[in-house]
């Protein structure tokens, strides 16, 4: 083979949606009967697990807060318990696919899980704020490396035929945290029992660490040959930029937060140039090759996530404006979880190329509309009926999601048929999602802090201006859509 034709090969399959020619004969997409046999069952458990362990953490750890600080003091720290752990686990989900290429599947994941139980042990004993914090990032070192894995495995743990509904999957037990993670924290809340919460995710971790060893693939003949450097100059100007968003919220209102929004989105576009240039990349390095489609799948990616962080302020909007109970608020928080998870169950079964193609141009139109009815409705002491409206224009955006969410990540497996760069455009489908829930979460909590003393107008900042970010989508989105249908 000569080079010339080498990277045309090369180029070919960084198309959306080839199949490499190893694998174009796989035949028709497998169902959920297969996914979950005897044979597979258990690797789909270990991929799914880790990410609902991941997602369920999130919202269990928020519903526990109060109680924490009730507990051992700490409330002007409040917001770094978040923050650490998010951060981390930027971090640690953009050395997925070195640790992948260095140790294989199954010990990747056997250390995300320990390193994952090691934090929850550090949270179960913590005497202060300060090491409640540290055992964060220590969990979310250990959490976006079991949520990144999570995308990166599926090509090498199942058949081709199984990714989409694999992918689809993983990507729904976001939705599954969400629902499980606020009901367990409010339960061990409301026993008082705030540390055994993390008692049960440490014995949760050591079973799928368990699970993992015995399952999963080890490492290849040439594990290390293509890992590169730690690319340190990317992870040090997004680290920073994650942090000066998440700052951002926390700041007196007017020029500091303007300042701090500056920053961080003028390290953003640092990030990009470094990464533009550097031999080390956190995404792949197609990703910024001129008309390489990789790009605009993974902002498309990053702007159906910017949707999903409503709910993080939903259920408060649910209780003030609605008069509802913590419980039933909280729910209402789900709403968009749920139309996400249920979407998928119904997207994983296309399998025309146009098909696919047509989910993802839809999906930002839905979340978008879904948003604005939600915001449009915002009104003070809302009847019922207002209500269940809110909840039906939540879960309509949260299919928009789920329309496109299983075809985006399947779609970044098959862009190589180097298995390794394969993995790793796979694996920053997940770098992607957290960062896009970090910069939207900061910017959000600056949109509901605009609203000063009214509540009515924080929840239409707050849920047009993430609608705002969404409309993006409809350009990314149609020009993944049209790298997919070729």
């Amino acid at each position: 083979m000569t080079e010339s034709t080498a990277v045309k090969s090369d180029t070919d399959h960084a198309e959306l949606g080839s199949y490499p020619a190893e694998v174009s004969h796989a035949g028709a997409s497998g169902g959920w009967r297969e996914l979950f046999s005897r044979r597979y069952a258990a690797a789909a458990s270990i991929l799914a697990g880790g990410v609902a362990l991941y997602a369920m953490n999130l919202y269990l750890t928020a519903a526990l807060m109060p109680s924490i600080v009730a507990g051992i003091g700490g409330e002007r720290y409040y917001a770094w318990v978040a923050t650490g752990f998010l951060m981390a686990a930027v971090i640690a989900s953009m050395l997925v696919s070195r640790l992948l290429d260095r140790l294989g599947a199954a010990r990747a994941y056997v250390l995300g899980f320990l390193v994952f139980g090691a934090g929850a042990v550090v949270n179960a004993l913590s005497p202060s704020m300060a090491a409640l914090i540290l055992g964060r990032v220590v969990q979310g070192l250990g959490g976006g490396l079991v949520a990144g894995l999570g995308y990166a495995v599926i090509r090498g743990a199942l058949p081709e035929r199984l990714w989409t509904r694999a992918a689809g999957l993983v990507s729904a037990m976001w939705g599954v945290g969400t629902l499980v993670g606020p009901s367990l924290g409010g339960l061990f809340a409301q026993l008082g029992a705030w540390r055994w919460a993390y008692v049960l995710l440490l014995a949760a971790a050591l079973v799928l660490a368990v699970l993992a060893r015995r399952v999963l693939p080890g490492p290849s003949g040439n594990a290390g040959e293509g890992s590169g450097p730690v690319p340190l100059p990317s992870l040090l100007l997004l680290t920073l930029a994650a942090a000066a968003f998440s700052v951002s919220s926390t700041v007196p209102s007017g020029w500091p937060t303007a300042l701090c929004l500056l920053t961080g989105l003028g390290l953003l576009v640092g990030f990009v140039a470094v990464e533009r240039r550097a031999s080390a990349t956190v995404l792949p390095q197609r990703t910024y090759r001129a008309g390489s489609p990789l790009k605009w799948l993974y902002l498309t990616v990053a702007v159906l996530c910017a949707g999903v962080v409503a709910e993080n302020f939903i259920p408060l909007f649910g209780q003030q404006l609605g008069g509802l109970g913590p419980l039933v608020a909280g729910f209402l928080g789900a709403a968009i979880s749920a139309g996400w998870t249920a979407a998928q169950l119904f997207s994983v079964g296309i399998e025309s190329a146009r098909g696919r193609a047509a989910a993802i141009r839809t999906a930002p139109l839905v979340l978008v509309g879904g948003l604005l009815l939600y915001g449009l409705t915002q009104t003070g002491h809302a009847s019922g009926l207002r209500v269940l409206l809110w909840a039906v224009a939540l879960f309509g955006a949260g299919t928009g999601i789920g329309l496109a969410f299983p075809h985006l990540s399947v779609a970044a497996m098959r862009s190589s048929s180097d298995p390794a760069e394969g993995g790793k455009a796979a694996a920053a489908i997940n770098t992607t999602q957290l960062i896009a829930f970090s910069v939207t979460s900061a910017l959000a909590g600056t949109l509901v802090n605009l609203g000063a003393d009214s509540p009515v107008d924080s929840a239409r900042y707050m849920t047009f201006g993430i609608a705002a970010i969404t409309v993006l989508g409809m350009l990314t989105a149609a020009r993944t859509a049209r790298a997919l249908g070729r």
